[in-house]
């Protein structure tokens, strides 16, 4: 059987600027891990084909598969606020790009797959742990209804890598609508190279926001449409109590998906100050200022376009400022919105707003599970009598107090208990990717190549919203034990 990708490329057709020629490089013993049967059936690709051994070759870089034109991209970014001219792709190749079964063109990339050109001293190659890491969480949070890149399939390279040790080597293959970030448009722009702007946004407006095509004032409105996608990515996140833990702009996908999983995290207890990434030492990145950094991310991409809005600089700014003023109150509607659904109100009240954050300032104050707080609150909807979020509080008269109000708001409206928690179910999970089960998985895969812990998690996050009697244990908040304090890049 030959493995056959209808490899369709496009940004590999871009000018020589965009991009280095490089292909991976193979390696010694590669042997499939895990393959996303579901995904590739989506990508128009045999999986059976994919797990044999020839597959497992393509997926960790060591065969090059027909049609192929594997390059790696240039992007540069702000890293913690810090600006890299030159960073691009030091340790991915991007094999080529294919239609899936809706239409959609996807990159197929293999992260882990060996020095490029913009390595920059690096060894170009993954760990185990990392790679697990980011199929366990991308495939959890698409499962979570949020907009991602996905994990196609993980491969051990048979060959090892040295962090502050020796560890197992491994390659992801993600998949993405594409990988094209800020940081790219930045490469352009500090090299002042207008015309490179202006071929990378139109590619961008066909795969992308095709709809933007005949528009009057088409980048202004691909800026418009930048900032409605991120304005809602990150509401989506913190609606789950995700933590990207590395916002640069070389992470902040212009197609509005999340990528690049290095030291993310799910909180347990609800602490907006939370902070999981050891090299964010500042907390630049912690969970509540992310509204905030991603604005501030787009500002950097508007810097960029200013050359394509008008020749008069003052009128460019104002026009990209009036954009960019647009942000704050879609990320509020989005987030607003969600909040509301987590409580299970079906309208909009005049002291909505304030319901929900008193609910959360309690949760804060009583080191209540952000998860498990929304997800008994659902179970107390569908039976009134019932205090099941009340156990999450240290002071459980700082619930009551609250629920009080609550059931009175919920009586307003004439759903029924069981309609109500249906839909605080739905958007409520009871399975997020906890830190502490993640760093479990990987300890036994690393330690004694034990595969079991990550096929029962993967299974297990793909229904986040569905009860699931025989591993109720994993929606359990980690013992002080067990309890994960830091995350990492895995670089």
């Amino acid at each position: 059987m030959t493995v056959h990708f209808p490899f369709q490329n496009s940004y590999s057709a871009l000018p020589d600027s965009f991009f280095a020629r490089v292909a991976p490089t193979p390696v010694a013993a590669p042997r499939l891990i895990k393959l996303n049967r579901p995904l590739a059936l989506q990508l128009g690709l045999d999986p059976d084909v994919l797990e044999t051994p020839e597959g497992a070759e393509i997926l960790a870089g060591k065969t090059v598969p027909a049609g192929a034109d594997p390059i790696a991209m240039a992007y540069a970014g702000h890293q913690f606020g810090q600006f890299v001219p030159q960073l691009g792709d030091g340790r991915a190749v991007l094999l080529g790009e294919v239609i899936d079964k809706d239409g959609i063109r996807r990159d197929i990339q293999l992260k882990g797959s060996g020095p490029t050109p913009f390595s920059r001293r690096g060894d170009g190659r993954a760990a185990l742990g990392p790679v697990l890491r980011e199929y366990i969480v991308s495939e959890a949070t698409f499962a979570l209804g949020i907009p991602t890149t996905r994990s196609l399939a993980a491969v051990v390279t048979g060959e090892h890598v040295i962090r502050e040790t020796a560890l197992p080597g491994a390659v992801l293959t993600r998949v993405a609508s594409s990988h094209i970030r800020v940081g790219t448009f930045q490469f352009f722009a500090v090299r002042r190279d207008t015309d490179a702007i202006r071929r990378l946004a139109d590619h961008v407006i066909a795969r992308h926001y095709p709809e933007l095509l005949g528009a009057e004032r088409p980048y202004h409105a691909l800026l418009g449409g930048v900032v409605a996608r991120q304005a809602d990515l990150v509401a989506r996140w913190l609606l789950v109590g995700f933590i990207h833990g590395v916002m640069n702009t070389d992470n902040s996908s212009i197609s509005g998906e999340t990528i690049d999983y290095g030291p993310c995290a799910f909180m347990d207890a609800y602490n907006p100050a939370q902070v999981f990434s050891s090299i964010d030492e500042m907390g630049r990145y912690a969970y509540a200022n992310q509204p905030r950094i991603a604005l501030w991310n787009l500002t950097r991409l508007a810097e960029c376009l200013l050359p394509l809005f008008s020749d008069d600089q003052e009128k460019a700014v104002a026009e990209a400022q009036d954009i960019l003023g647009t942000f704050s109150e879609t990320f509020s509607d989005a987030y607003q919105a969600g909040l509301r659904k987590k409580v299970g109100l079906f309208t909009e009240r005049d002291g909505d707003d304030a319901l929900t954050q008193d609910l959360l300032d309690a949760m804060a104050k009583n080191q209540a599970d952000f998860t498990l707080t929304f997800r008994k609150l659902g179970d107390a909807a569908g039976d009134p009598a019932a205090d099941y979020a009340r156990a999450q509080f240290m002071d459980p008269a700082a619930f009551d107090e609250w629920a009080r109000r609550w059931h009175e708001r919920t009586a307003l409206e004439p759903q029924s208990a069981a309609e109500r928690q249906a839909a605080m179910h739905a958007v409520n999970p009871i399975f997020i990717p906890r830190n502490h089960r993640i760093e479990a998985v990987i300890q036994a895969a690393v330690n004694d190549n034990n595969y079991a812990p990550f096929e029962e998690l993967v299974k297990v996050l793909a229904k986040p919203f569905d009860d699931q009697p025989d591993y109720a244990a994993y929606a359990d908040p980690p013992l002080p034990d067990q309890r994960v304090l830091q995350t990492f890049c895995g670089t």
